[in-house]
């Protein structure tokens, strides 16, 4: 194996083994490495990356305080219309049970005048039909006379075989005998 070639810096020798970072000789240059590197992340995490991620956070942030605002907003306003909404039924509900008791008054008032006109038409027929009774019943018990003495008449004509005349029943039958 031929040697490496240097390059004008010390080189470990070939073989002994171990990493070069924990190898002393290249501390110092590892050291400035660092902190070049460290310095650059520091100073674009500071100036860069950190306001930009601030910046977008705060934004949420008042993005999401906006959101819960209109939120809290239109809830609100939803439990106005909602309680307006409220007033309303009520007040239709209130509104048609007044039209209601109204309706069934104008009902029962007008039931109760057509049943008065009706008694009233009853109670005519009733009374026309009473004197119709009336009359009929007078006019039978005035034949009953006629039909009693005539019946009268014929019984004593079969009893007896001889005629009884109107003036013997008449006196018979209204017990002057």
């Amino acid at each position: 194996m031929a040697d490496a070639p240097t390059t004008g810096t010390t080189a470990p020798a070939e073989g002994a083994g171990g990493l070069p970072q924990f190898d002393t000789a290249w501390w110092p240059g590892e050291m400035v490495w660092f902190v070049i590197i460290f310095a650059v992340v520091f100073v674009l995490m500071t100036k860069v990356f950190v306001p930009r991620l601030g910046g977008t956070i705060t934004e949420r942030e008042d993005r999401i305080a906006g959101d819960i605002a209109q939120a809290r907003k239109l809830k609100e306003q939803a439990e106005a219309q909602a309680a307006a909404a409220d007033a309303e039924i009520a007040a239709a509900r209130a509104s048609a049970q007044k039209m209601a008791a109204e309706a069934k008054g104008r009902v029962q008032a007008e039931a109760a005048q057509r049943q008065a006109v009706e008694e009233a038409k009853l109670g005519e027929s009733l009374a026309a039909a009473e004197a119709q009774i009336r009359a009929a019943r007078d006019q039978a018990m005035a034949n009953v006379g006629a039909i009693a003495a005539e019946t009268a008449q014929a019984i004593v004509a079969k009893l007896t075989g001889q005629a009884a005349t109107t003036a013997e029943v008449e006196a018979a039958l209204s017990g002057r005998a």
